[in-house]
């Protein structure tokens, strides 16, 4: 197990410097956000560090991915342990031709001092340490798309706001064309100096005018386009944080599944063992040729009569137990197609053994 806690100290520090990442990028948004307020309309957010941050991403989600891959195969391990601990070993085989009761001596002392149950729950416990590790990414993944998102908004109704100014202008530009044309053609044909000079005068006007709103209109194309880049950006970084965020997801419940599954195994188990060890004694109890009297007859009638209800109520109770188990198969199958999808590579890398390749 000492790989999977390196493992998991790797993820830890992963998902510790892609949270870094993903706040510096957030505050950069939120910085271009405050210069656009400001006026300020060089605004530039950087696509290679998302693109460092999509890099480092998918490194952290594959060293994850291979760690619950690991933890599946070392679960998977646990059903042939487990027979080899039901069964007798050759020695104890051995053993048994020359004394039994030694034979089942040197078995239960196996039995007692075997380790798969200890095994089970230290990887419970390692899927509980994954899934808090998931889980506090994605509060950060959220936590940042709120943000983000709560920018663009105030971003999209303000580029709404000055687009809307833009066509307002663009309308009273092209209204002046008329005018202008107009007064050119009044001047060109007029022939009394003081009224060409009034009507020059007033086309100095409208010259003026018109040359100052096709200025404006400069000034909001170009805070326009300044607006539409930060909204792409935006927009671009709070689809990034939902692609990360449904990953997370998926890994989580695959782990959480797993879990489930791993306790039903686990009490599973420990039922075995416990039916396995009663049998013993049963069978031992049979065979000693011990005779009795009344008294022990009724008691054993009794016991016989307890045994009996209380196998009625384990049997009804192995019911429920079966049908849990079953909705936890059918949840782990979902499960594990999901993180299949998100992670084929991996899996295929993993199923076929093609590491280093």
């Amino acid at each position: 197990m000492a790989d999977f806690n390196t493992q998991i100290q790797q993820s830890q520090q992963q998902v510790s410097e892609a949270q870094a990442q993903i706040e510096a990028i957030t505050s950069r948004i939120e910085t271009a956000r405050a210069k656009m307020k400001a006026g300020e309309s060089d605004i530039d957010i950087e696509n290679a560090s998302l693109d460092d941050v999509h890099a480092h991403t998918d490194l952290m989600n594959a060293n994850i991915a291979e760690l619950i891959m690991g933890l599946d195969d070392v679960t998977a391990g646990f059903s042939k342990e487990f027979d080899e601990m039901r069964s007798k070993t050759g020695w104890e085989t051995f053993v048994g031709i020359f004394s039994k009761g030694k034979s089942e001596a040197m078995r239960q002392e196996r039995m007692r001092e075997a380790s798969v149950q200890d095994k089970l729950q230290d990887l419970i416990s390692k899927s509980d340490v994954i899934v808090q590790l998931l889980e506090g990414q994605l509060t950060v993944l959220n936590e940042q798309k709120t943000k983000v998102s709560g920018n663009l908004e105030g971003t999209l109704d303000e580029r709404e706001m000055v687009v809307g100014e833009l066509e307002t202008l663009k309308a009273e530009i092209q209204g002046m064309d008329p005018k202008i044309i107009e007064l050119e053609n009044k001047i060109s044909v007029e022939q009394d100096a003081a009224a060409r000079t009034k009507l020059e005068s007033e086309l100095a006007r409208l010259n003026e005018q018109y040359n100052e709103m096709v200025q404006q209109e400069q000034v909001k194309i170009a805070k326009s386009q300044t607006l539409e880049r930060y909204i792409e950006k935006g927009k671009t970084w709070v689809d990034s944080l939902q692609n990360q965020a449904a990953t997370q997801m998926v890994l989580i419940n695959k782990l959480q599944t797993d879990t489930k599954q791993r306790v039903v195994l686990y009490d599973a188990l420990t039922s075995s063992l416990k039916t396995a060890q009663q049998q013993d004694v049963a069978h031992q109890i049979n065979e000693i040729g011990v005779e009795t009297d009344q008294k022990a007859q009724t008691a054993m009638a009794a016991i016989g009569s307890a045994t009996n209800q209380r196998m009625a109520e384990m049997m009804e109770k192995h019911e429920d137990h079966m049908v849990f188990a079953r909705e936890v198969l059918e949840a782990k199958a979902k499960s594990d197609e999901r993180f299949a999808r998100r992670f084929e590579k991996i899996v295929e890398k993993h199923d076929k053994n093609l590491y280093g390749g």
